[in-house]
């Protein structure tokens, strides 16, 4: 038999599961806060796409020989979008490797147009485009504080590891920062699903 003691009880252990349940950790919280200061950019890897690289056919300019984004991965770009929104995070410009999934991926965010920036571009294929293009994406970032814009750059586990030595997930956002040295700094991590 239940007694007034041990319903509460019961009441009060539910609602602190809850609680921690929808709770969001502090170092999440943290993330979300770098994600909206100033100086600050979201480095994502795109969405997720089943598979590793790309098909032996690959050709940069038709998607059909590509990996692409799963129906999974179509919905994953859009609740990120939805989240980055939900969390106030100002995004005066979103770039784009030039591969379907990314560019994909960029565009169902929901920030309006997007660019494309070859810097962004996998480099999986060609390891020795590594630090050129991981330079080139540096002189990008320069170039937006410079202007004074936050962009989200959707690119590729290889480029982002390159550029951070973070071995992003799918979806997975890095908010970095440029440094006065033009070193760049890991200043979060938001794991969107």
């Amino acid at each position: 038999m239940f007694t007034k003691g041990t319903v509460a009880a019961a009441i009060a252990a539910a609602l602190a599961a809850v609680a921690m349940a929808t709770a969001v950790p502090a170092k999440a919280a943290d993330a979300w806060e770098a994600a909206r200061a100033k100086g600050t950019h979201l480095l994502m890897r795109h969405a997720i796409a089943p598979g590793t690289g790309d098909p032996a056919n690959f050709t940069l300019g038709d998607c059909s020989t590509q990996r692409n984004l799963s129906d999974e991965g179509r919905g994953q770009a859009e609740r990120i979008g939805a989240a980055l929104k939900a969390n106030a995070v100002p995004i005066d410009t979103v770039l784009t490797s030039q591969w379907c999934r990314a560019r994909e991926t960029a565009e169902r965010l929901g920030f309006g147009p997007t660019e494309a920036e070859p810097a962004l571009n996998s480099f999986f294929g060609n390891r020795g485009d590594r630090d050129r293009q991981t330079e080139a994406l540096k002189a990008r970032l320069f170039e937006l504080d410079a202007a004074g814009m936050k962009a989200a750059l959707v690119s590729h586990q290889v480029n982002i590891t390159a550029l951070t030595g973070v071995y992003p997930a799918s979806g997975e956002i890095v908010v970095i920062s440029l440094g006065d040295d033009g070193k760049v700094r890991v200043d979060g991590r938001i794991e969107t699903e």
